[in-house]
């Protein structure tokens, strides 16, 4: 089945073609062949979509809770019914398995569920005064926001971050990734459908510089929410420095797995295998850095290489398939560079290690003895590679795990409740997964620490990520 979603720009409540516009093929990484073409916004089309979000906003942020959570239900209902078409496109812009894409739309679908009852919760608070005096704390929605998402999960993140947004009472202009722009196409088809007004949420594609540069100079926009790399991260920063615009920030990481000997080490293969290689290793919270204890090193990596090469690799559309290609053609070129070059330092390739044939392919890979010199044991290499070392002690272990300026997510795998909870305590990361990999979900914080950036979404705290706080005093 062939490639269904109609590429444009939403802006003002008006759906906008290519006519006039540069645009730039979509390619689908399966076999790096086109598959439509997408038009960029134009420095007119990014002014005009700024003029609607405010005026629209002042309406929106006014509107009753129950209102707008009835959109965003609606909004959500439609995801579900058209899960389908929306996965398959996934399937062609970002090569997941179909599988994957369409557990993403309903876990997107969730979100603007959880955001449009969460709304009614947001309470405030009531300060103890004297008699006569009325001191309260409320929240009110921060302004108009722009939204950057990547294309490892380019409906789910976006989800997280407009449906929060609309539910907080902010207007919204999104710029999605050009690889996966179908999706976000759908997205915001349904928000239409579901009565979204005119100049509440904007879609528009582009040139990243032209557009986050436009949108974050621009006094209208007051917030800035950015999923992608930590340099990108930093760069918006710079950006935002002059207005003192917002931030929400969620960055790189290289999330470290700790194994322990007193593990259920069968039962942990079986979950820590899949996780490595869902989507291709295209997560941000994906467990790459494999530090197993001594005592069971080699039965772990013994186990985990067997479990590697059964890994069937495809076209993400196939029946069967458990890892599509990468995303785009750099990856797999960044991917082979970093196993060279641990490699040529002295890792061991246990599996994989080789590019695979057509499209953007890269085996399931596993690496074992990877000394910390390596440029994969320092930089994130987001992609399918497991890289492996062992440890001795505890304090070694968390060593280790603390080591990099990261601190996106850390996992552990342990029978001994003490060292969980120790464990929870002294890993430096915003999400700690101990004996589980789910660590996301519509009512969880979802955000790092140290260079992994900053400010939470998902749970209440996603929503108060869109909010000011202001106290009221009377007398």
């Amino acid at each position: 089945m062939g490639y269904e979603t109609s590429l444009k720009l939403f802006i003002d409540g008006v759906w906008k073609s290519g006519e006039g516009r540069d645009c730039h093929d979509v390619i689908n990484p399966a076999d790096a062949q086109p598959i439509a073409a997408l038009p960029y916004a134009t420095k007119a089309d990014l002014d005009e979509a700024l003029a609607a979000t405010d005026r629209a906003w002042p309406e929106w942020r006014a509107l009753d809770v129950e209102k707008r959570g009835a959109i965003l239900h609606k909004a959500a209902a439609l995801l579900r019914e058209r899960a389908d078409l929306i996965a398959r496109t996934m399937t062609q812009e970002q090569g997941k398995p179909l599988n994957e894409a369409k557990l993403e739309v309903l876990a997107s679908a969730q979100l603007f569920d959880w955001y449009a009852e969460d709304a009614k919760r947001d309470y405030g608070r009531t300060l103890v005064r004297p008699a006569g005096q009325l001191s309260r704390v409320i929240r009110q929605p921060v302004g108009p926001t722009a939204t950057f998402t990547p294309w490892n999960f380019p409906l789910y993140l976006l989800a997280k971050k407009v449906s929060a947004a609309l539910a907080a009472g902010c207007t919204i202009i999104s710029r999605p990734p050009h690889e996966t722009p179908g999706v976000g196409t759908e997205m915001f088809r349904a928000l239409a459908d579901a009565g979204i007004p005119a100049g509440v949420a904007q879609l528009v594609h582009g040139d990243s510089a032209l557009v986050s540069e436009t949108l974050i100079a621009s006094r209208v926009i007051r917030k800035i929410s950015f999923t992608g790399s930590t340099n990108v991260g930093k760069h918006l920063m710079r950006l935002c420095a002059d207005s003192m615009t917002r931030l929400t920030l969620e960055l790189g990481g290289h999330a470290p797995v700790l194994i322990f000997d007193d593990c259920d080490l069968e039962k942990t293969l079986d979950t820590v295998v899949p996780q490595k290689f869902r989507n291709a290793g295209q997560v941000c919270v994906s467990p790459t850095r494999f530090y197993v204890q001594s005592g069971i090193y080699d039965a772990f990596i013994k186990g985990f290489a067997q479990r590697t090469a059964k890994v069937k690799v495809g076209n993400g559309l196939e029946d069967g398939v458990k890892m599509g290609p990468l995303a785009n053609k750099r990856r797999p070129d960044a991917i082979d560079a970093l196993v060279q070059d641990a490699k040529a330092k002295g890792a061991r390739v246990m599996a994989g290690g080789e590019r695979g044939e057509g499209g953007f392919f890269f085996q399931p890979t596993l690496l074992a003895d990877v000394p910390n010199e390596a440029n994969i044991m320092n930089d994130e290499p987001f992609g399918p590679v497991a890289v492996s070392r062992p440890f001795d002690t505890f304090e070694e272990a968390i060593e280790q795990a603390n080591r990099l300026p990261y601190g996106l997510a850390a996992f552990a795998f342990t029978e001994n409740g003490r060292r969980a909870n120790l464990i929870g305590d002294l890993v430096e990361s915003g999400m700690v997964g101990i004996n589980t990999f789910a660590i996301s979900g519509a009512d969880t914080p979802f955000g790092g620490v140290k260079d992994s950036g900053f400010g939470s979404e998902g749970g209440k705290e996603g929503l108060e990520s869109y909010q000011v706080v202001k106290a009221v005093h009377q007398a």
